[in-house]
């Protein structure tokens, strides 16, 4: 009884010493950067992108998108995100290459300057998800054939599909700079991806996904749905963006979800989806202003990002000083 309590303050000491860390940084967040000897610079949701010399460097920020908005910052995020692409990019080259050179920095990667293909492979392997593009929001709402694909009567939210199901859509195409359902039919008759090219696209997205669900399985956890973004490097395809991170991909507790899906819980989970509920809680699905984060829910968040990341590599992470701004500059001039 003695050693559990003692286990159960130390826990609680080194719990409380990271928020103290996380909260600390809050004003010390990498909200963008610029860096004029890279050149011009364009902006996804999270990265600031440079290219130079036949590379594109890439930095993570911590800035915290959903529903395809920017909703604010959180703390370590954006060297998290960085570290489990480089990662998972290492674990899966032997599945497909990917445009990955270096990584000089924890927020930063040096990549190949990939033309990238405007199609996100989203594969699912649980009927799940708050978004508008999300399958249980459609079946929720009485659609039966979503993405083209057909639904059985009687599914529950959070209910593991017969097998994975493939829903790709446009990046950022759609109205509004919202991602756009795309079926495979409409990809090939409209062109947006030669036919040869998108079905070797489909064959490695579920050798992809089915090496990442079984690496995760052996780290206590269920890869429920991901993204894969594709590009060409000396027209050969090539993995590009992000791979099985907390903004690609959602994860769940393993132990824990059988028990949860009984009584009707949301999973115990460790991505952005926690994010996306506490919005839609609050009425909040993408259009109009989104409420303010509160300080409570960044560190929530932090601490949420930095566990996957220990969960997946196995690896503690180590907090690091700041400004980050400095320490990008002095690595990218060693490079």
């Amino acid at each position: 009884m003695e050693m559990k309590n003692t286990a159960s303050k130390t826990l609680e000491f080194l719990n409380m010493v990271q928020s103290k860390t996380i909260f600390k940084s809050i004003p010390h967040v990498l909200k963008t950067i610029n860096l004029p000897s890279l050149g011009t610079k364009s902006q996804g949701k999270v990265r600031d992108i440079f290219v130079k010399d036949g590379k594109r460097i890439l930095i993570t920020t911590d800035r915290q998108s959903a529903f395809d908005v920017v909703l604010g910052h959180i703390p370590f995020k954006g060297a998290v995100l960085n570290l489990l692409s480089q990662f998972w990019f290492e674990k899966t080259k032997h599945i497909v290459k990917n445009h990955m050179i270096s990584v000089p920095d924890p927020n930063v990667m040096i990549t190949k300057n990939c033309k990238g293909i405007p199609v996100e492979m989203i594969v699912r392997g649980y009927i799940s998800g708050v978004t508008k593009t999300s399958i249980w929001y459609s079946y929720e709402k009485g659609e039966r054939t979503i993405y083209g694909l057909k639904f059985p009567e009687g599914l529950k939210k959070n209910q593991a599909l017969p097998s994975p199901v493939l829903t790709p859509t446009t990046h950022g195409g759609g109205k509004g700079g919202h991602d756009e359902r795309l079926t495979r039919e409409e990809i090939i008759q409209r062109k947006i991806v030669d036919k040869k090219l998108y079905e070797k696209m489909e064959k490695i997205t579920r050798e992809l996904f089915r090496f990442g669900s079984e690496l995760c399985k052996k780290r206590g956890l269920i890869l429920v749905d991901t993204k894969y973004e594709f590009g060409l490097y000396n027209g050969e395809l090539t993995l590009i963006d992000e791979i099985h991170t907390p903004d690609s991909s959602r994860f769940w507790i393993a132990k824990t979800y059988k028990e949860r899906f009984k009584k009707g819980l949301e999973p115990e989970n460790f991505d952005k989806e926690f994010l996306r509920l506490w919005y839609a809680k609050r009425g909040y699905r993408g259009d109009g202003k989104p409420p303010p984060m509160s300080k409570d829910l960044i560190v929530t968040l932090a601490k949420r990002y930095i566990a996957i990341y220990e969960k997946l590599t196995g690896k503690k992470f180590k907090a690091f000083a700041h400004p980050i701004e400095k320490r990008i500059k002095k690595a990218l001039n060693a490079v």
